[in-house]
């Protein structure tokens, strides 16, 4: 697994990228930090944990109001598993503390 340095919001991060991800990772990336970026500028939140959470579940609701294609639609027990692993990921990015890493 390969590391890329990222920036989020103005912050660098080191995430590991298995061989051929990057492009979808660097999407992913794009779409947290357009995403957080948007409710900072909002103005309402300025935490940067809380910025974080709420940009993960706004992304989270949108995947889920996406409708699979007919040939890629799973049972309810998968989307549990991508929201679980959704969750891992924010755990892993945040600090025990709650604040981002």
């Amino acid at each position: 697994m390969k590391q890329i340095e990222v920036t989020i919001m103005g912050q660098s991060y080191l995430l590991g990228c298995p061989e051929g991800g990057e492009t979808s990772l660097l999407e992913a990336v794009a779409s947290v930090d357009r995403e957080m970026c948007a409710i900072r500028d909002a103005g309402k939140v300025k935490a940067r944990e809380r910025i974080a959470v709420l940009a993960a579940l706004n992304l989270a609701f949108a995947l889920a109001e996406r409708p699979a294609p007919a040939a890629a639609r799973a049972p309810a027990a998968d989307a549990s598993m991508d929201l679980e692993a959704l969750i891992k990921r924010i755990d892993q990015t945040l600090g025990a503390d709650g604040q981002l890493l």
